[in-house]
């Protein structure tokens, strides 16, 4: 019994090790509207909407990339040391994209939690789809 407890505990001291030095290479952060809408002003910063054209945007989207494009669409992409701020309707396909981009070499990715809907909710405007 007490050897099947030290191989728990073993386990669970790897795992939080390796979460937290995965933590630690990462820098993509989940932000809130107004973290989001700060990252956005940032000079330098290029914006993401992954669900693509011809959906209603936040102001100063940069680029419009469907999450099935993404890894296709690389040459769309900056460098990658630019940094992102990535969104989509819910949080959802945000959450998938981010770490195909940490794949793909971005290290500087922030995160709209609640995508489009919670931006919304906190009283900001979104741009209409165009066309």
């Amino acid at each position: 019994m007490r050897r099947v407890f030290v191989v728990l505990v073993a386990g669970l001291a790897l795992f939080v090790v390796g979460c937290g030095s995965k933590a630690k290479q990462a820098q993509s952060r989940l932000v809130s509207p107004a973290e989001f809408a700060a990252a956005v002003a940032e000079p330098g910063t290029v914006t993401l909407n992954v669900l693509g054209p011809g959906v209603p945007s936040i102001p100063g989207t940069d680029l419009f990339i469907s999450i099935d494009q993404l890894s296709a669409g690389r040459g769309e992409l900056p460098s990658t040391s630019t940094k992102l701020a990535v969104y989509c309707a819910h949080g959802r396909t945000s959450a998938v994209a981010v770490p195909i981009l940490e794949r793909l070499g971005y290290k500087n990715i922030v995160e709209l939690r609640g995508g489009m809907a919670e931006w919304l909710a906190s009283g900001r405007k979104l741009v209409p789809a165009s066309g």
